[in-house]
């Protein structure tokens, strides 16, 4: 057993003691935050506030082998942390640069959306105004070098790949191409840039009046882009929207604040937070937007967490919207972050956010993580994503908004209007090509060969009309089986709208972006059409 092996080895044996030490002293976060080495004290003169160092400390000098003082941190950490709740989490420094990108919203890149094909880097898209886009890299071309290094057909995983084209902003690099119409390779030098991380997928306008929002994530740049999206919506004649927070697990919690605040009146109360440490305090409407006179609904599923729930439940409970879908993933917890020295960091649950009638949205996770993850599958075997009379809370749970309607805490957002899980066309030949992942590589392969002529189409609509013929699903099919996926008639005949479809809306994608994506899903997306047809037939007591 070589030196790393028996180090970590004996890390493992000395663990359970340092645990059991440290939880039976108390835990004192706060000193782990500010931890610097002391020297060892005697075993005798343990004191309260420094057991942890002490033992630490006391092992660092007398243990019969070296041991590193670091390793037993980033082990420790993580364990202390699994004695409070779900959503306080220790961040190792390697992690902290890609959870801040998604946070802040951007990052330092070449500015390339690209998928991998055949071992060989695909350019689907250069980023608008990105280093690439302005080089003249172009939608089709293969990335096969970066800098010295060969990428294409080597085996490399996709990971390393993003790590080699990013780097800080500024900074050059060489990207070799190749290009369908040019013998040989050419070669790119790019400075890298900022990259924009969009949080707000699409945004088009359903119908002449009604208009369409989905949000995948609550950034720093979110409420920005949310009401550029909304005044383009609004210019386009929008009278109704319906803003998407379906899969949404949330982020930060000031854009969600601000995206009730721009539906809701002055002084309409939007959230609440309160904690053992921390005093209520409260969050009020106060902007005038646009959005005020907007028709809404609002789309969850139990995906649907955190940020995305503070929204949920700012509308719900001032009966400004309804409430579509299913039963949201019921996070109420406010996490803050506190860096330490070594780039790491810990977000530590500080407070309880309240919807304005004071319910806190939180499931219970007094059966530790594991347990509080499963919930997912005992919502699936109690048949809660299929029948919404599956679903029962205490009345100690009950609240009443203004309007007269209850509400319920304690397990997440009840929608107004329940929408089950539709199993319509899902069968055995579907699942398994949606593991293999044969659609979305067949409609990459048919973007690729056809993209001279896909290329003249400007909307989502037109392409779909394009590919509106009894070619596409043999080639399809020819494809599948090429690839390992058996067709099976009859349950192709079944699933044949969703695949359809959805090879149509990938390919759209691969030339639109999302633009050409979501106009073209929705025609298998029951949940929103449950919300078109009710927000715009008035079928509910809120408008």
């Amino acid at each position: 057993m070589n030196k790393v092996n028996s180090e970590r080895n004996r890390i493992r044996i000395l663990l359970p003691l340092i645990i059991a030490v440290g939880i039976a002293g108390g835990i004192l976060l706060g000193y782990m935050i500010q931890y610097n080495a002391r020297q060892s004290l005697p075993i005798g003169s343990f004191s309260h506030p420094d057991k942890i160092s002490s033992i630490l400390g006391y092992i660092e000098k007398n243990y019969v082998d070296s041991v590193n003082r670091v390793d037993f941190n980033e082990i420790l950490i993580p364990e202390i942390l699994k004695n409070l709740d779900p959503h306080s989490i220790y961040i190792p420094p390697r992690e902290m640069i890609g959870v801040n990108e998604t946070l802040r919203g951007n990052f330092d890149g070449i500015g390339v959306q690209f998928n991998m094909q055949n071992d060989t880097i695909l350019v689907i898209q250069a980023i608008r105004g990105g280093p690439s886009e302005t080089a003249g890299i172009l939608a089709g071309d293969r990335i096969v070098s970066v800098n010295d290094s060969i990428i294409a057909g080597v085996g490399m995983h996709e990971d390393s790949i993003v790590s080699m084209l990013r780097g800080p902003g500024g900074s050059k690099v060489d990207v070799g191409i190749i290009r369908k119409e040019i013998v040989g390779p050419i070669t790119f030098t790019l400075t890298r840039g900022k990259i924009p991380l969009y949080s707000i997928d699409v945004s088009y306008m359903m119908t002449n009046e009604t208009g369409f929002i989905k949000i995948t994530t609550f950034s720093q740049t979110t409420y920005t882009e949310f009401i550029e999206n909304l005044d383009k919506l609004l210019d386009q004649g929008c009278e109704r929207l319906i803003l998407d927070l379906r899969g949404n697990s949330g982020g930060i919690m000031d854009p969600a604040i601000r995206i009730a605040d721009a539906f809701l009146e002055e002084g309409q109360l939007i959230v609440y937070t309160e904690g053992t440490n921390r005093k209520r305090e409260d969050f009020y409407a106060s902007r005038k937007i646009p959005g005020k006179d907007l028709e809404l609904a609002i789309l969850i599923d139990e995906g649907s967490a955190s940020a995305s729930e503070i929204v949920a439940g700012a509308i719900q409970d001032n009966d400004r919207g309804i409430i579509i879908g299913r039963r949201s993933f019921g996070k109420g917890l406010v996490q803050e972050q506190a860096m330490l020295s070594d780039g790491s960091a810990l977000r530590l649950t500080t407070a309880r956010y309240y919807s304005p009638t004071g319910r806190c949205i939180q499931r219970d996770y007094t059966n530790g993580k594991e347990d509080y993850y499963l919930d997912f599958h005992r919502r699936f075997s109690k048949g809660e994503m299929m029948e919404e009379d599956s679903i029962h809370f205490p009345d100690s749970m009950k609240f009443i908004t203004p309007g007269g309607r209850i509400v319920y805490g304690g397990g997440g957002i009840m929608p107004d209007h329940f929408v089950p899980y539709d199993t319509t066309g899902i069968t055995p030949f579907l699942v398994g090509l949606t593991r293999a992942g044969v659609i979305y590589r067949f409609a990459l392969q048919y973007s690729d060969i056809h993209r001279e002529s896909l290329s003249a189409f400007s909307s989502a609509s037109q392409i779909s009309d394009y590919l509106e013929n009894g070619l596409l699903l043999k080639e399809f099919a020819s494809f599948a089986n090429k690839n390992g996926v058996s067709i099976k008639n009859s349950e192709l005949l079944e699933s044949k709208e969703i695949v359809l479809t959805q090879i149509k809306a990938y390919i759209s994608r691969n030339l639109l972006d999302n633009d050409g994506f979501y106009p073209i899903i929705q025609r298998i997306d029951t949940t929103l059409k449950v919300a078109l047809e009710l927000i715009e037939e008035k079928n509910s007591d809120l408008f």
